[in-house]
């Protein structure tokens, strides 16, 4: 499934980014990698969605979401 799928409270294990060169680069750059766990915090309709990953607060837009494929990370 896509970040942008995932609801509030909800922890996910990213399994693939797809992008350009210049989409991987930068998300890469800020540590969302294939393997990591991401904590979805808000997924409001119309504004950036906001995840913590590796001890960070990271606000990503939503076409940046769309390119992240995640799987929902069991309890």
């Amino acid at each position: 499934m896509k970040l942008s799928e995932m609801k509030p409270d909800h922890e996910a294990v990213v399994s693939g980014i797809n992008g350009d060169a210049r989409f991987l680069s930068r998300i890469t750059s800020i540590g969302i990698t294939p393997g990591c766990k991401i904590l979805v915090m808000r997924n409001d309709r119309n504004r950036p969605m906001l995840v913590y990953s590796r001890n960070t607060m990271i606000a990503l837009n939503r076409k940046e979401c769309v390119g992240i494929e995640v799987e929902e990370a069991t309890a």
